[in-house]
């Protein structure tokens, strides 16, 4: 007979964010790590897009919080590739990218209503000619060639650049890849990096389609869900130049979130949300590649998510209830 479970069932969803919010949600983790006294590692599901799922495939790996902050501070007794890949994150600024737009496709289903509007004018930037090759490498450390890490649910989410789906890689239902691909193509950021090829099919930045994907935890019944999100916020500020762009990006993104934790609520889950207050977006300012900012953006969060996580474990999130989203997984695309 199997014992009894002691402990709520838990779900770790890590949103996108770039450079900056890495490191943001890095020092959010340790908040929630030293304040609930529980290891992110043993979340029942990892779910990350983009910046999210460079942090979801480490704490999958078996890399905990405490060496993850290590890492970021280049301390000496931090793991050297670790150190390394922290200490040399892309470039604030995108290269040259071609002068053909990425999705035209991905675009003409947006306008007819087949994708999100921010999906649409994604797909309407100009390819990126990035190189990922960071990633790659982080890959090659956390995973086997070829494989994928070590826990057994952890869920990397990219966007279908075309079809305009998301997809899951490391759910059930979409066919196993390489860790080094899913990471990549999780991180693609449309305008900065060109999609990823994955049998046969072009994926991108999965925060194209939604922030952090809460909502694919909806059919798991889990008990707790803990929401890291560094491109949603509450605490709206005043923004110039850059930042009023980012500003509306941010908004955009809070919306589709407020959705997707409503829809974790009606089924019964608790969830705790954790994002940037006005102080974070202050020192954050309107470019999230800017690794200038990195190590200032870490030290806010160590001082601000201690607050921030007290609160929400309070109140529990409730915002004003919402019409929850739909999920589409591209089981699909043979990936």
């Amino acid at each position: 007979m199997t014992g009894k479970r002691t402990t709520p069932s838990r779900g770790l969803v890590l949103g996108c964010g770039g450079t900056l919010g890495a490191a943001w949600t890095i020092g959010a983790l340790h908040s929630l790590e030293q304040i609930t006294q529980w290891d992110p590692r043993d979340a029942d599901v990892l779910v990350g897009t983009s910046a999210g799922a460079e942090v979801a495939a480490m704490l999958g790996s078996g890399i905990g919080v405490a060496q993850l902050l290590a890492a970021q501070l280049a301390r000496p007794d931090a793991h050297p590739e670790l150190r390394r890949h922290f200490a040399a994150p892309p470039r604030g600024l995108p290269p040259r990218p071609a002068v053909f737009p990425g999705s035209p496709r991905l675009a003409r289903r947006a306008l007819g209503g087949g994708a999100p509007t921010l999906a649409g004018l994604s797909g309407l930037l100009p390819q990126g000619r990035g190189s990922a090759d960071w990633l790659a490498a982080l890959a090659d450390v956390l995973a086997p060639a070829g494989g994928w890490v070590s826990h057994p649910a952890t869920w990397l989410v990219a966007a279908d650049f075309d079809m305009g789906r998301r997809t899951p890689f490391g759910h059930p239902d979409v066919r196993p890849v390489a860790l080094r691909d899913a990471l990549r193509a999780s991180w693609a950021v449309p305008g900065w990096f060109p999609p990823v090829r994955i049998s046969g099919r072009r994926y991108a930045d999965g925060g194209i389609m939604s922030t952090a994907s809460a909502d694919l935890l909806v059919s798991r019944g889990l008990d707790e869900v803990y929401v890291v999100a560094p491109m949603s916020s509450s605490s709206p500020v005043p923004r110039s130049g850059l930042g009023r762009a980012e500003a509306l990006l941010r908004r955009v993104m809070t919306r589709t979130l407020d959705a997707e934790c409503a829809a974790l609520r009606a089924a019964g889950t608790r969830v705790i949300r954790i994002e940037p207050n006005a102080a974070d977006l202050h020192v954050m300012g309107g470019n999230f590649m800017d690794g200038r900012r990195r190590l200032t953006v870490l030290e806010t969060s160590l001082r601000t998510t201690r607050a921030i996580v007290r609160d929400r474990l309070r109140s529990a999130d409730s915002p004003a209830p919402q019409t929850p989203v739909t999920h589409n997984l591209d089981a699909r695309t043979g990936a």
